[in-house]
């Protein structure tokens, strides 16, 4: 079952929310455990000042959970429920990036490749040609090959190559398992932000969907697709109402069904309007582009497109076959700068079922590897959990279904999550992360918050916010020249159509940290 996006208020809080690959690293010594709140040393001043604001009559029916770290001693400066499990949202970020960078070189790059094992003779490919996604989420994006499709064909071409007699086969088979993230929900799955996550990703695996009405009422309204040939099977027609009418735009599309459904109405006289909407299959997309892109560079392709997805698989295709053309991502660490910024929760997706890949092939050879099939996401989480095994942080504290945190199954404490940071504060790479995570008041999801007040250009944290889920985890500087790591989840929150947001308290928060001149 799924529901039409509508073009109320509602919807776009729905459409618009996000939470929308070097050997294995030994980990530092493992942190001490946040103490329990009974314990808790923090300066009376601050610890009065959090209450407050934590204990304000309309979070009366909601959960908070916090907890402060000074990162120097370890010691516990404030703690709320910081050992009960909460919805981290897109703070849970922060353990896929840690798994990644434990697991993947910085410069690693990922690649996607033209492959055959067929002869090549006379300028001819006799046999089909293999598009091999490889987990690339930024294939396609300004900045990261945005010409893959022409680059591939180029190469190909400088080759010789100007027949292909076989199939083009668009094969995302690298990464096992569904494509949806688990836990993610029916009705978040024509947002961008739940675009599924795909070994052979192109432009995200969205498409940017602009209604513009007539000049007239009456007539029906414009739908443009960009990329143009991202474009999906249309059904259905949107009207143009008289000026000053409520809009009425309703977008569905049923899983598993490429149609998408528009209907209802747009006023006259207003704005375009601008949806961005998930892909329902981005390989037999990547797989078009690249057809069109051998024609233009002069390659005539004499077989059908055919799309190769898990549970299929076709070893013989890639048995002693040869890499034709290849083009590489950013470098991982320029993507998972991305994913935390802009908390893109493909990217984080992707890498986790990339470190499930690596994962798997490590245990191959290993007698206690388990048995039956286990998914890419599941290795990936399985290679997680032994990380935070060997950091210290207790399993029962940290409950991930997915890398992205859009599932709502997905749990953990503050505790967890602060101890999480205080390993990451302990490594080579800290100054790396710190460097990738927003920052407050200047760039990412921090850039329109705490732009006043001691916290700005003082805080790198990750956001996160699903409906009523709202939580900030990272890393504070305060006015002492104090490090402090700190996580804010607060769950279970309504503030009705006109009450204060949530967002406002957690910046009080960190903004009474920032402030701080002594914590002893």
């Amino acid at each position: 079952m799924a529901w039409p996006l509508r073009d109320t208020r509602r919807m776009k809080a729905a459409l618009w929310i996000a939470a929308l690959l070097i050997p294995l690293a030994l980990p530092a010594a493992a942190q001490p455990p946040i103490q329990a709140p009974a314990t808790v040393q923090a300066p009376a001043t601050l610890a009065a000042r959090i209450d407050a604001i934590v204990r304000q009559p309309r979070y009366a029916a909601a959960d908070w959970g916090i907890a402060v770290v000074a990162l120097d001693s370890g010691r516990t400066l404030y703690a709320h429920q910081a050992g009960k499990l909460f919805q981290p949202a897109s703070t849970a970020k922060l353990f896929t990036a840690a798994l990644s960078l434990a697991t993947l070189a910085p410069d690693y790059r990922i690649p996607t490749r033209l492959l055959s094992a067929a002869p090549i003779r006379h300028g001819r490919l006799d046999g089909p040609l293999l598009l091999a996604g490889m987990g690339d989420p930024a294939l396609g994006t300004l900045g990261a090959n945005p010409d893959w499709a022409d680059d591939l064909a180029a190469q190909l071409a400088a080759r010789g190559i100007r027949e292909i007699r076989g199939e083009l086969i668009a094969d995302d088979s690298y990464f096992t398992g569904p494509a949806l993230g688990s836990g993610w929900e029916a009705s978040d799955l024509l947002g961008w932000f739940a675009a599924p996550a795909s070994a052979l990703s192109v432009h995200e695996n969205t498409v940017t969907l602009t209604v513009t009405p007539a000049a007239r009422a009456g007539e029906p309204a414009r739908l443009d697709f960009a990329p143009a040939v991202a474009a999906p099977s249309l059904a259905g027609t949107l009207t143009t109402a008289p000026p000053h009418t409520p809009d009425d735009i309703n977008l569905y599309r049923a899983p598993g069904d490429p149609l998408l459904h528009a209907f209802g109405s747009v006023a006259a006289g207003t704005p375009p309007r601008s949806y961005r909407l998930a892909i329902p299959d981005p390989a037999r997309q990547a797989g078009e582009e690249l057809r069109a892109a051998l024609a233009r560079h002069g390659v005539r392709l004499k077989g059908a497109l055919r799309v190769l997805h898990w549970p299929e698989r076709d070893d013989a295709l890639r048995a002693n076959a040869q890499v034709l053309a290849e083009v590489l991502s950013p470098p991982m660490s320029e993507i998972l700068a991305q994913g935390l910024k802009r908390s893109q929760n493909l990217y984080l997706q992707n890498l986790l079922q990339i470190d499930g890949v690596s994962a798997q092939a490590a245990a191959a050879n290993r007698p206690d590897a388990p048995t039956g099939f286990l998914g890419s996401e599941a290795w990936g989480l399985r290679a997680l959990h032994a990380l935070l095994e060997r950091i210290g942080i207790p399993p029962s504290s940290v409950l991930l279904e997915e890398g992205s945190g859009l599932s709502r199954g997905d749990l953990v404490t503050p505790a967890a999550m602060v101890q999480l940071l205080q390993y990451l504060a302990a490594q080579p790479y800290a100054a790396t992360l710190r460097g990738m995570l927003p920052v407050a008041g200047v760039d990412g999801t921090l850039e329109w918050r705490m732009r006043d007040g001691p916290a700005t250009d003082k805080v790198q944290a990750k956001t996160g916010s699903m409906t009523h889920v709202h939580s900030l985890a990272g890393y504070v500087t305060t006015a002492g020249g104090r490090q402090l790591a700190f996580a804010i989840l607060l769950n279970n929150y309504d503030r009705g159509d006109l009450g204060p947001s949530a967002n406002r308290d957690i910046d009080a928060i960190v903004q009474l940290l920032a402030g701080l001149r002594d914590t002893d």
